[in-house]
């Protein structure tokens, strides 16, 4: 049996050769959205073309291909292409800036580029970060013409489950980003665990506001609906063009970070808009707040809403709907227990340790902590990635041996309930360590969070570990004035016996440093940066 994750697009093309696959906006006409589609037949016979037209390039089974296009058909036509070759594409995140851009290429070494004509430009102005490309290929407005001169015969290499499939960075919103090595049987559990943890069925229609998540649509008969958005920039997101997409081609599925809901849920509360066709809404990359289910169920008429959680190296670990927030676990949260991330999906294991800040060997040397105790996270299961490419040091840091298996450190706090659901409590290189004990970010900004005003918050600690000063930094909202007299109305209502009243300085952002994947996880440890002197 082969393992490539590639051999879902010609089984669904063969079963459903005329349903839509693919469809990519290409501007307005009126109140409506133009775009091109794609059935499962032609994407199918695209991407082999693709594949033909890259193999006579030069593009080898094995060879590492730095890809660097946007997102839409060419990204789906030439990822697909590669799986079928057997190459292993390098997906780096466009917004992380040239600097971090090019460290990613260094270390990764890429023997071909793949990418749109001004980072070709780009590779030959830095060409010691691509000293090991052998070849370029230029993705410009004749790519498509070149791939119609290409043979469409089937290509679809015999990969094994623990073949190299691809190398897909983090986002490195704690430190530097790290290229994770994904196996071709990795990507197959990952079809397996989400179509199992969300009922998804042929035919259904998917928004996808993180690019990687329409290369699993194939898998399950989903058409693909290209948003109208900056990947580098998801925050600048027009909602309208979001709710247009979704209403005019009656989307069932979607994924996006809390920030990106939290606009669209905004924009459809001010026009008196619902989105009935939504059946499920996925929410990740940080915390979400309570108050956005409550307030997106009311827009989403006949759909959930889906907190999955997860890593680049390992996802997903688990899930929790909207419903058993708003019913369980959302009164426990706003007083200060943290996130409830749900309980392990199907195959997946969870366990917390004790921090450190050492390498663990094996489990055994691991301090395995009793239920309700925060400590790290770690997982275990078919989607837990086995190392980072070229990075020996960190993959000693965040692996651990149980025999021929892995267990992966997630770098968040959490703990475990007695039903063995997890409960975050925010990243471990976040904590603040002070002289009376540790305090957790998420426990801690969940009771800001709930206080008029407050867009978002962060905790922060001023000072050396051990000796650090806890202190808030807050996101007002837009209309909110911040300043001595808010800063204190916001301390007095604190409750003396939460943890947060330990917090006894205020700060305030107008905007605050966040990852470029979500626009959701905070940087914290800039802001600690920031305001460090003050």
């Amino acid at each position: 049996m082969s393992f490539n994750v590639a051999r879902f697009l010609p089984k669904t093309a063969a079963a459903q050769p005329e349903d839509c696959a693919l469809k990519i906006p290409r501007g307005w006409d009126g109140d409506n959205i133009r775009y091109r589609s794609l059935t499962f037949g032609e994407l199918e016979t695209l991407s082999n073309s693709c594949a033909n037209y890259l193999k006579k390039q030069g593009v080898v089974r094995g060879a590492r291909v730095q890809l660097a296009v946007r997102p839409g058909l060419e990204l789906i036509l030439i990822t697909f292409a590669l799986f079928k070759l057997g190459a292993v594409p390098v997906v780096i995140d466009p917004g992380m800036g040239v600097k971090n851009f090019l460290a990613c290429v260094r270390r990764t070494k890429p023997d071909v580029l793949v990418g749109i004509p001004m980072v070709i430009g780009l590779s030959r102005l830095f060409w010691g970060s691509f000293k090991g490309v052998q070849f370029r290929v230029s993705v410009g407005g004749s790519f498509e013409k070149r791939l119609g001169k290409a043979s469409s015969e089937p290509v679809l290499e015999n990969t094994e489950i623990d073949d190299l499939a691809a190398i897909l960075f983090t986002s490195g919103s704690t430190g530097a980003p790290k290229g994770v090595l994904y196996e071709h049987g990795m990507f197959d559990a990952q079809v397996r665990l989400i179509g199992k943890a969300y009922g998804i069925e042929r035919g259904e229609v998917d928004l996808p506001m993180l690019p990687v998540f329409a290369l699993f649509n194939p898998a399950f008969g989903m058409t693909t609906i290209v948003p109208e958005m900056n990947p580098s920039r998801p925050a600048t997101v027009d909602p309208r063009n979001i709710v247009q997409a979704i209403l005019q081609n009656e989307v069932t599925n979607s994924f996006g970070s809390p920030v990106l809901w939290t606009k669209i849920c905004r924009y459809c509360e001010k026009e008196s808009i619902q989105l009935p066709s939504i059946r499920r809404v996925l929410m990740a990359g940080a915390p979400v707040p309570p108050q956005l289910i409550e307030s997106f169920k009311k827009v989403i008429v006949n759909g959930e809403i889906h907190t999955p959680y997860g890593a680049t190296e390992s996802l997903p670990v688990s899930s929790l709907s909207g419903k058993q927030i708003l019913e369980e676990t959302q009164s426990k949260t706003s007083q200060g227990a943290g996130t409830c991330v749900g309980k392990p999906v199907t195959e997946m294991e969870a366990r917390v340790i004790r921090i450190v800040e050492t390498p663990i060997g094996t489990l055994d040397q691991a301090d395995v902590l009793p239920a309700g105790e925060v400590g790290e996270l770690i997982v275990k299961g078919p989607v837990v990635t086995k190392g980072y490419d070229h990075l020996e040091e960190a993959t000693s840091k965040g692996k651990i041996k149980d025999g021929d298996t892995i267990w992966h450190r997630m770098g968040d706090s959490a703990y475990l309930d007695e039903d063995g659901s997890i409960w975050f409590c925010g990243r471990v290189a976040e904590r603040v360590q002070a002289t009376d004990g540790v305090l957790f970010t998420d426990p801690i900004e969940a009771i800001f969070n709930q206080q008029n005003g407050v867009f978002r918050s962060a905790l922060i600690g001023l000072g050396e570990p051990g000796n650090q000063v806890p202190a808030i930094v807050i996101e007002p909202e837009q209309d909110q004035q911040a300043g001595e007299e808010w800063a204190e109305i916001l301390l007095n209502a604190i409750p003396e016996d939460s943890s947060a009243a330990q917090v006894k300085r205020v700060f305030f952002h107008k905007s605050f440093p966040v990852d470029v994947r979500h626009n959701a996880k905070i940087h914290r440890l800039t802001l600690a940066k920031e305001f460090r002197d003050q």
